[in-house]
């Protein structure tokens, strides 16, 4: 039985992704461990059928929290035994690479994004420098690897010339049915809320559409968000829920009738993204409003489950979400197209991929 360690730097609390990805791979009969750190807000964990461990941090944030979890990562690795090692992105390359070296051990990328390229690296020059030097030096050392959709993996080919192959992260496959009584003029956000999510365009936008939105989701944006959306008239049209469970959030996306995936083009990493509310969506069967970006317009050709624009505009966004809103023969098309895609889409054909890679190393 291989044993496989997982890393990453948060609480695991509410990683939906590694939840999925540990979960298949130990009901496949893997022994895994997913280790994250202890934050001062942290909850206790629930029982899972993979092993869990949270290391202490005293540090939650900047280069402090940085060097104190890759230390500690390190020297909890180094001692550990186990056959592969994953790096669960940037942030935890370098304790897994050298820790893999020392113990000779198989190492693995699980690039979740392409983490350089991400508007808080790229936004800040200093920053960016430090992240791009360990990107250097860290990823062209691991040869064996795997992310979201084929823009990441092009990237990283350009970029350091290896092979990553693609495990999207779409949801588990659950029984369906429309829900006919459904509010037809309740929109929903899922999702952080922070720069480039299209609150600038959509908060204005709301002036000249009839309907409610609801807003899942927290961010360091959010207050300004509410400000914006007292300033332009729009807050009794918005229901802010902050912060929603995973189990609530389904319920929240069942009820609405147009979900909103809008990300400004902030980087590649943007740019490229699959993003899950994009999948959460298709799963619900509510058609989208989204940005015609690459991997989104690669699907929606294959199965039209969405109304792609090209700008954030406020005008853009109000003609997308009325068109979806009055156009009732479009709505029930993408609607069905969304039953279709998610028959294809849908995590118990991604562990497939997953396991199989796995169950490959020597």
């Amino acid at each position: 039985m291989k044993h496989i360690i997982f890393t990453v730097t948060n609480d695991l609390t509410y990683d939906q992704r590694m939840n999925k990805i540990c979960s298949s791979l130990a009901k496949a009969g893997f022994d895994v461990e997913l280790v994250g750190f202890k934050k001062k807000k942290s909850v206790p964990l629930t029982q899972k059928i993979f092993g869990q461990k949270r290391l202490a941090s005293f540090f939650e944030k900047g280069p402090l929290f940085f060097a104190e979890t890759n230390i500690r990562l390190f020297f909890y690795l180094l001692f550990k035994k186990c056959d592969i090692l994953c790096a669960d992105d940037l942030d935890t390359a370098l304790p897994v690479l050298f820790s893999s070296k020392i113990k000779d051990k198989t190492r693995v990328f699980d690039a979740h994004e392409l983490f350089c390229e991400m508007h808080d690296i790229i936004s800040r020059p200093s920053i960016y420098k430090i992240w791009k030097s360990i990107e250097k030096f860290a990823q062209p050392k691991f040869r064996l690897g795997y992310t979201e959709n084929g823009g990441y993996a092009s990237e990283y080919k350009k970029m350091y010339g290896v092979d990553y192959f693609i495990v999207m992260n779409s949801p588990l496959l659950q029984p369906k049915e429309i829900n006919e009584n459904k509010n037809k003029k309740l929109l929903i956000y899922q999702g952080a809320i922070e720069r480039g999510r299209g609150f600038e365009g959509l908060i204005p936008a709301m002036r000249n559409i009839d309907a409610q939105l609801v807003v899942c989701g927290n961010g360091r944006y959010f207050d300004e968000v509410k400000m914006n959306a007292a300033k332009e008239n729009v807050a009794g049209k918005i229901d802010f829920k902050g912060f929603v469970k995973p189990e609530n959030l389904r319920t929240y996306t069942d009820e609405a009738y147009i979900g909103l995936n809008m990300n400004d083009n902030l980087g590649a990493s943007f740019y490229y993204s699959l993003t899950n509310r994009f999948f959460d969506y298709m799963h619900a069967g509510i058609p989208q409003v989204s940005m015609n970006y690459p991997e989104n317009k690669k699907i929606n050709d294959q199965y039209e489950i969405a109304v792609l624009i090209d700008d954030l505009q406020p005008e853009t966004i109000a003609n997308a979400i009325n068109r979806l809103l009055n156009d009732k023969e479009l709505y029930n098309r993408l609607q069905q197209n969304c039953l279709k895609a998610r028959e294809v889409y849908n995590w118990e054909n991604e562990e497939k991929k997953l396991i199989a890679f796995y169950s490959s190393i020597q």
